[in-house]
């Protein structure tokens, strides 16, 4: 299966390469849930109640073009396919963390409400 990569818009610039690749409203979520073990697609369904099966399947396979995630098909379909994080996707990890502690002290900022 062929996997569509998401576009770097400027092909020189590390910082818009880095948000085509796990850029957008889910794709560090995906990364989050596989930090500690590979999971099904219905795993991270469950992890993920708010994102739809079709945007699931598609930031997944983003992630999989980038080779950030690893897809492991079990045997024949409908076998469950297996979801885990590639050794270059490890690499992102540091950044989640920084993120995840930002997005913290953001939350404390700027309380449940959203405004400060």
């Amino acid at each position: 299966m062929i996997h569509a990569r998401r576009a770097n818009p400027i092909s020189t610039c590390p910082l818009t390469a880095a948000i085509a690749a796990v850029g957008g409203k889910w794709k560090l979520v995906i990364v989050n849930c596989l930090v500690d073990a590979p999971r099904h697609f219905s795993a991270l369904r469950n992890l993920m109640p708010d994102v739809s099966q079709k945007v699931l399947t598609e930031q997944l396979n983003e992630l999989i073009a980038d080779e950030i995630v690893h897809r492991h098909e079990t045997g024949k379909l409908p076998a469950p396919v297996i979801y885990s994080l590639t050794e270059y996707g490890r690499t992102i990890l540091p950044v989640l963390h920084a993120v995840r502690v930002w997005g913290q002290a953001h939350i404390e900022r700027i309380g449940d409400e959203g405004h400060s």
